[in-house]
């Protein structure tokens, strides 16, 4: 793979969620394109300039070239990105690019990158019509210090009813409310708690840091009646403290012996795929050198096709026994962590919930950095040792086993008694549940809930689905 390009895990909302998508390497470093590449070599910022390089970069890198059509008339396009749709049309509509490739700032996303940004700290999640809900509340955000935490319902946002704001003009009249990620934005809440009790708070949005994995329940020792297992709840790929958290917890469950884990990515968009290789090896012991995922793009560029292997690291186990949390907006570094561990573990590998969104490609990026434009274009596919990753539609047609379960907002995550990790540990014991039987059926065995995105999310809220 060419040195000046980077590559990371995010996508564009469906109608369900904002999940995150494929992606490899550091989050730092040039990136191919460096300004001039395309458009018949004019560095300018005109809107057909950079169409021009656009179409240049898809017509030599995408994974689908029988799919890209260049014959759309670039002028019936007013913005980059409704003509980049175009351009990708025929691959979206089958169900292989959906909203994948896209334009980007390189500002914000090398910002999101460090792992900050500025809002309220809280993922949201609705019914659509009438209700919302905080799904996740990060303790390093100011509406954590406000009372919000998971279940807590929004009543009210600067005395505007939910319900009415819904009513008026749906998602986007909530999406409104709420106001601008920025710093020193306020906003009053009508907030119920799930102890019943009203409350009117205030709150100042402000910086704060994305920490990857919960003080309060990222790490948890449960015990599923026979031995004792280990619930890990990562939160996103998409911070440069992964890695080193992730390290810390697994030195934890080295020094109790612990084999058996729950991952909880039902929420986790993707992020770096950096971070995915190291969730993979600190379960891998004993299968250092050993395939853990295949990056292969389209026949022309076969030359960057790149193995990755298990890796020995410090901190490292033998899982025996992996139960993935999922949802739909479970995706990309997600999926691939899961998928890359099915050769392995066979059935003693679990996707747990519901089904996940089904992304088995990713992007590189390319730069043209005079204009501050970004295009990550779905250049390459991720398969497992044994050549899989067609999961379009999502995991659960590639997991052995699956047991579909709700995700109770009411309930803390953490708790075994939350609906999703009591029937992952009920797989750990071996004890029966009910399997996921397909991608209707996986929606249907969840609350008509789900995260609330935007149309066209930033590049943080790409791979944070539903976060404010």
């Amino acid at each position: 793979m060419p040195v000046g390009r980077t590559i990371l895990t995010a996508t564009l909302a469906v109608s369900l969620a904002a999940c995150g998508g494929g992606g490899d390497s550091s989050p730092s470093g040039p990136v191919v394109g460096g300004g001039s590449s395309g458009g018949g070599g004019n560095t300018t910022c005109s809107l057909s300039a950079r169409q021009d390089w656009a179409r240049d970069v898809l017509n030599e890198w995408y994974l689908f070239p029988d799919l890209l059509n260049l014959n759309v008339n670039k002028a019936q396009y007013s913005d980059v990105q409704s003509y980049i749709d175009a351009l990708v049309a025929q691959a979206a509509a089958q169900n292989k690019d959906r909203g994948f490739t896209y334009l980007t700032s390189i500002q914000e996303e090398n910002e999101a990158l460090q792992g900050s940004r500025a809002g309220l700290g809280i993922r949201l999640t609705t019914d659509g019509v009438s209700r919302l809900f905080a799904a996740e509340v990060y303790e390093t955000g100011p509406a954590f210090d406000a009372g919000f935490d998971r279940g807590t319902e929004i009543l009210s946002i600067n005395g505007q009813s939910v319900e009415a704001l819904f009513q008026s003009g749906g998602t986007n009249a909530v999406l409104n409310a709420l106001g601008p990620s920025d710093p020193g934005v306020r906003r009053d809440f009508t907030i119920r708690g799930t102890d019943g009790v009203t409350r009117n708070v205030s709150v100042t949005k402000a910086d704060y840091t994305l920490d990857p994995i919960s003080d309060r329940y990222g790490v948890v020792i449960l015990n599923d009646g026979t031995d004792n297992v280990a619930y890990i709840n990562l939160r996103t790929f998409f911070s440069q403290d992964a890695d080193p958290q992730l390290r810390a917890a697994f030195q934890q469950l080295k020094a109790q012996g612990i084999t058996k884990i729950i991952l909880d990515l039902r929420y986790n968009g993707g992020g770096l795929v950096d971070v995915a290789n190291t969730l993979g090896d600190l379960m891998a012991e004993g299968l250092e050198g050993q395939v853990f995922s295949k990056t292969v793009l389209r026949p022309s560029k076969s030359a960057e096709n790149s193995t990755e292997l298990f890796q020995n690291i410090p901190e490292q186990i033998a899982v025996t026994k992996l139960a993935v949390i999922g949802t739909r907006s479970t995706a990309s570094a997600s999926e691939l962590v899961t998928n890359s561990f099915i050769p392995y573990l066979g059935e003693n590998l679990a996707l747990v919930g519901s089904n996940t969104f089904g992304k088995p490609v990713g992007q590189f990026a390319f730069d043209r950095s005079a204009c501050d434009d970004r295009l990550r274009a779905v250049t390459f596919k991720t398969v497992n040792a044994n050549d899989q990753g067609e999961y379009f539609d999502g995991l659960a047609s590639v997991v052995q086993k699956t047991c579909a379960a709700p995700d109770n907002i009411f309930e803390p995550l953490g708790d075994p008694a939350e609906p999703s990790i009591s029937a992952a540990l009920d797989f750990m014991a071996g004890r029966s549940c009910t399997s996921i039987t397909g991608v209707q059926s996986a929606q249907s065995s969840t609350s008509k809930r789900r995260l609330l995105v935007k149309d066209r999310p930033s590049e943080f809220e790409r791979t944070n689905p539903g976060l404010y």
